[in-house]
């Protein structure tokens, strides 16, 4: 992932001296392989390159358009044939990505990010108009942040330099701590007030005096697809599975795949497998690498990873993450005096990918995030049942409620009433157990961001777009949050993708019925189905796979005389987000095996090693906290 940063002063003034200097020295080694800037009229904009692509290796960043405008571009362009055809300029088949970019906006404006498919975020100044346009792609895997007031903005596509070079008191934003602390905040927030996250599938507009967010696209309800065949929806399946992984290959250097051994990963390694052979993807090769904990007893993985090397006939990389130093339960290790701008960095894994990545030359690392929600990994009968209630079509509901009575082994009224409370509002029947929020955090905190704490849930509406689309949305939101807050690695450099978040492999997915995905008698029918053959049938035919369980617990164990002493003094405690007393017998509970919330304590904990960085660097201060050297000394084991 390239980085970009802009610094624009809307009455011409230049920064202060040496700031530029400082920030491109931050920026350069997220940005190896190149160090460009542009400069004029109180505008300062410069790009240092993470080169993934043939193309990208011929770009010039910033790039100056024919009309003056200043575009730069961190991003992967995946329909850069239809674009150069449908634009039928001077634009060649080698074109960079860029380049192309840069017509779309002398010939569309702004209506042309709509028309932008691939994992990207695009800066935009126009000087003529004085305007600025900061967007993202509509799943959101990059990030872009902006801060403003009345005399200037400021973006990157880091947080460090908005932080480290903010002219003014930063406060932490409260709601992303209660979303972090659920099912992620949401994506327009960072952890600090006045800074911004610009949203997926949406463009900030920036001029003296204005502040737009729009949404420039998103899925359409309306699209439907509709075969007499099952083997018609397979074939398409393939097919566009198969394009979300092809364009993710395209890069100049081999590829790594993160192979868990679950459906999801296994099934993506085996179809680039084939796209390989057929001699249509760009990339020379395609390594994997896997984890495991031997000592996990719900998480053995190793058989089926290992089932999918044979099938390649070559061995990938493993890491056993069940090895870990003592004092490793928090956010990070590093030195306390580099900035670790959010919450949840692991940098210990990052460093052994980082030896993975160093040693094959990969650049791009392929996930299978998101598999078990856009395949129906878990067979919730509710939101096509909620299509038939909808619909009124009271018989088809019959069958299918018998049908999922026998499979769930439950009667089918229980199944109905719980169909029926999804069109409740949210304060009548509740959130479900799982994200209720933990005892040990304060009353006071939970009453005025529940919502967040919660998860941000949505009842269902009972018109317009059908329930089981709305349950899409909503799937997909919590994935945008979970994208929009994952941080950048501190010490490693890679491009993380997602083939299952592709938009055109999502838009099937949206338009197609539900029961195509979902059956009584099987979960993820249709993948299953359409790649018997392909991938092993151990795999495609597993159980669901475990999770990790015992070893958060066991961390949590082995590093309990850090943890005693983090709890003596908690920052998090002391402005109200945590009731110390509960948050340290939950923890004497986790330390002797039991499992509740264990998930949000992990995250507490990363939380607390947080603001003790904030706390040791003088970037926050709280009132109460002790001095900045005690602080700096806990943060090794917050």
């Amino acid at each position: 992932m390239s980085v970009q940063f802009g610094r624009w002063n809307f009455e011409g003034e230049r920064p202060p001296e040496g700031y530029i200097r400082k920030v491109g020295a931050i920026l350069a080694p997220y940005g190896p392989d190149s160090d460009e800037s542009y400069s004029k009229g109180g505008i300062d904009i410069l790009y240092r390159a993470f080169h993934t692509t043939k193309e990208s290796r011929r770009e010039t960043q910033p790039h100056i358009a024919s009309s003056g405008a200043v575009v730069t571009w961190d991003g992967r362009l995946d329909n850069r044939a239809e674009l150069i055809g449908e634009l039928r300029t001077s634009l060649a088949i080698n074109s960079t990505d860029v380049d192309i970019v840069s017509v779309a906006y002398e010939r569309w404006g702004a209506n042309c990010l709509s028309k932008l498919i691939g994992d990207w975020a695009l800066c935009i100044w126009n000087p003529k108009d004085r305007t600025l346009i900061l967007a993202k792609d509509p799943i959101g895997p990059r990030h872009l942040y902006y801060s403003f007031d009345n005399s200037q903005v400021t973006w990157c596509s880091i947080l460090d330099p908005l932080v480290l070079f903010s002219d003014k008191t930063l406060a932490i934003c409260e709601e992303y701590i209660a979303g972090w602390l659920s099912a992620y905040p949401a994506v327009h927030l960072t952890p600090y007030v006045g800074i911004l996250a610009v949203p997926s599938s949406s463009h900030v507009f920036l001029r003296p005096g204005k502040h737009i967010v729009s949404k420039y696209w998103d899925f359409s309800p309306g699209k439907k697809i509709r075969y007499r065949t099952d083997a018609e929806y397979e074939e398409h399946f393939r097919t566009v599975f198969a394009k979300a992984i092809q364009r993710r290959l395209r890069s100049d250097t081999p590829v790594l795949a993160e192979l868990s051994g679950g459906r999801d990963s296994s099934s993506i390694v085996c179809v680039a497998d084939t796209i390989l052979a057929r001699g249509i993807a760009e990339s020379p090769r395609l390594d994997t690498i896997s984890y495991y904990d031997d000592s996990e007893p719900n998480w053995n993985e190793r058989p089926y990873f290992t089932r999918v090397e044979e099938k390649r006939g070559r061995s990938g990389w493993h890491i056993d993450v069940g090895l870990r130093p003592s004092g490793d339960t928090s956010c990070t290790q590093s030195s306390h005096f580099r900035l670790v701008p959010t919450p949840g960095h692991d940098s210990r894994i990052c460093e052994q990918i980082g030896v993975c990545l160093t040693s094959q030359g990969n650049r791009v690392v392929l996930s299978g995030i998101a598999g078990d929600e856009v395949m129906g990994g878990v067979p919730v009968p509710v939101p096509e049942l909620q299509d038939l209630l909808a619909r009124a079509r009271f018989g088809m509901l019959a069958q299918q409620l018998k049908a999922w009575a026998l499979q769930k082994r439950k009667p089918w009224f229980h199944i109905f009433l719980e169909v029926a409370l999804g069109f409740a509002p949210i304060p009548l029947v509740g959130v479900p157990k799982l994200m209720r929020p933990a005892p040990w955090i304060q009353s006071n905190f939970v009453n005025r961001y529940r919502t967040a704490l919660t998860g941000y849930p949505q009842r269902v509406r009972l018109f317009g777009s059908l329930p089981s689309f709305q349950d899409n949305i909503s799937t997909l939101n919590t994935l945008r949050r979970q994208l929009a807050s994952k941080p950048l690695p501190i010490k490693v450099l890679f491009e993380k993708s997602y083939p299952y978040l592709d938009r055109t492999f999502l838009e099937f997915m949206y338009a197609i019925p539900r029961e195509q995905s979902v059956r009584p008698t099987q979960r993820r029918s249709l993948m299953r189905r359409a790649l018997a053959g392909i991938v092993p049938s151990e795999i495609l035919n597993r159980k669901r796979k475990g999770s990790v369980a015992r070893a958060p617990l066991v961390g949590i164990s082995s590093d309990w005389a850090s943890l005693a002493e983090m709890t003596q003094y908690m920052i998090s405690s002391s402005v109200g987000i945590l009731n110390l007393q509960s948050f340290v017998c939950a923890l004497q509970k986790a330390r002797y095996g039991e499992q509740l919330h264990s998930l949000c304590l992990r995250r507490a904990i990363h939380i607390e090693g947080w603001l003790r960085n904030l706390v040791s660097l003088g970037i926050v201060s709280f009132d109460g906290a002790p001095n900045a050297k005690w602080a700096s000394q806990a943060s090794v084991h917050g």
